[in-house]
């Protein structure tokens, strides 16, 4: 008899040292169908994917494709038995074209010669873009795409795989609405040729417009599966944390002090043109825009990453220079980046490492030998001030799930204590738990007389959270509202230049 499942994965379990990652784990997955799974970084979802798709063996438990009994051998072995990922964080290659990143490894060839004919793999990469109602060029250099771009490239390769089951790792975190929504056609026609996806995302609001059915994991053990027409927003979230979250924007009224920033005409090349705004002591304000509008580049110009081509900076008063990262540290701004991977984390490092390094002259003694009891000391407090998962503080941070690195360059930055701390996407790919905190980290941060800049592509993120918001579009500042004036469709009209 014909099993009712495409993929069953029984009672997977898998511990890594001092970790136990996944605790009888049990996934079951019809054809033709979308399944999300769910839960906060740390329940283990990105481990039992890695099971899946043959990166991590499972030490107890049985996957089962159509009723049969398989073992996944590394990433060739789950793709030869149908299984594909988007994984959430990109891997591209940049210096090569968009039809080679598709297809690396299988490249087509003249005859037994083995050398690539790229005629054919323009072709071929050409007709998928055309199946999946994408606009892309296959021999543009992946260098030359933004991110979203990217996002949709990997999402294309995914499918050129032809997989029946294909795992989709926050694939929407990258990407505009429009995007968005080609992605959901493109699960559509999926779900149409009796595939199935394995959908992984924080955004509710995606999980209950694409998805059949919920899993939903908590600290790595499997707590219950769902019908999505049977459950609602509140009910998923207390299954996902464990209690409610009646307040997702705990935003708090704070006396504002004097202007502790001063940006006056900024420009970054056509990037950032002419910005101006000021930032008072305990004020979050929020930058909102679509994708491509600045935010980030205007940040980075105040951040000394990139450099300015005309305007002023001012912090309390006086005019700055700020040429480099190291001259805004030295002005007290901290900046946690809107890719933790590229630039806000050491993977290879150990978390106490990553939480001490812009810090460590402070625990050198005059030898420069570092006092490694106080550097300790300080890393556990961290560590247990902005609830980070750990083994111990000595586990590499590659090894923590997204939220629990998110909180890791957070508790590096504080310790610099910056008056001004600019937050670009602090909760991009952070399940809700981990995102409500952060929002009482910064309110307790702005309590404290800090200022706050933070860029969020969640609009509903930036109106809770904001004292007063700066919306951008094509490198402008379009719009500027106070919190009483806050409202979605004028924030809206201001970020597509309509208003």
């Amino acid at each position: 008899m014909a099993s009712e499942w495409l993929l069953e994965m029984v009672g997977i379990s898998k511990s890594f040292p001092g970790v136990r990652a996944l605790d009888d784990v049990c996934l079951r997955v019809r054809a033709g169908s979308v399944h999300a799974l769910i839960g906060e970084n740390g329940a283990g979802k990105s481990t039992l994917m890695k099971v899946l798709n043959g990166m991590y063996r499972p030490d107890v438990g049985e996957i089962r494709l159509r009723g049969e009994p398989v073992q996944i051998n590394g990433l060739k072995g789950a793709l030869d038995l149908g299984i594909s990922m988007i994984y959430q964080e990109l891997n591209p290659i940049p210096a090569m074209t968009v039809a080679e990143n598709i297809f690396i490894g299988r490249e087509p060839v003249y005859g037994r010669s083995g050398v690539v004919n790229r005629r054919k793999m323009n072709a071929d990469a050409r007709q998928l873009f055309e199946t999946l109602g994408l606009a892309m060029n296959p021999s543009a250099r992946l260098s030359s795409l933004s991110v979203a771009e990217m996002q949709m490239v990997e999402i294309a390769k995914a499918i050129s795989f032809d997989s029946e089951i294909i795992v989709m790792d926050e694939p929407t975190s990258a990407i505009t609405d429009r995007e968005v929504e080609k992605l959901f056609e493109i699960i559509r026609t999926l779900k149409a040729a009796n595939k199935a996806v394995i959908y992984i995302s924080h955004k509710m609001n995606e999980l209950f417009q694409i998805a059949d059915e919920m899993t939903v994991m908590r600290d790595g053990r499997y707590i219950d599966t769902q019908l999505t027409d049977k459950l609602t927003t509140q009910s998923l979230i207390s299954m996902m944390v464990g209690r409610r979250i009646d307040e997702m924007f705990p935003k708090e009224d704070v006396p504002l002090g004097e202007v502790v920033l001063s940006v006056d005409g900024l420009t970054q090349g056509d990037r950032v043109r002419n910005v101006s705004f000021e930032l008072r002591r305990g004020e979050i304000l929020g930058i909102a825009g679509l994708m491509g509008a600045g935010r980030t580049e205007l940040v980075e110009t105040i951040f000394g990453i990139r450099k300015s081509s005309a305007g002023r900076i001012q912090i309390g008063g006086q005019p700055v220079s700020i040429a480099t990262p190291r001259d805004a540290i030295r002005n007290r701004i901290a900046l946690v980046s809107e890719d933790r991977k590229l630039m806000g984390l050491n993977l290879r490092a150990s978390v106490k490492d990553n939480i001490s390094l812009i810090n460590l002259a402070r625990y050198c003694n005059l030898g420069g030998v570092i006092r490694a009891r106080q550097e300790v000391e300080v890393a556990r407090r961290q560590i247990d001030r902005f609830k980070i998962k750990v083994s111990s503080y000595r586990q590499i941070v590659d090894t923590l799930s997204g939220g629990n690195q998110q909180k890791v360059v957070i508790a590096k930055w504080i310790l610099t204590n910056p008056d001004i701390i600019i937050l670009d996407e602090p909760t991009r790919g952070i399940d809700v738990g981990a995102k409500s905190e952060i929002h009482k980290i910064m309110v307790a941060l702005a309590r404290e007389g800090k200022a706050i800049i933070m860029i969020s592509s969640e609009l509903p993120e930036v109106l809770g959270m904001s004292d007063r918001i700066l919306v951008m579009h094509a490198g402008e500042v379009t719009g500027e509202y106070a919190r009483a004036d806050f409202s979605q469709e004028a924030v809206m009209a201001s970020a597509t230049g309509s208003h």
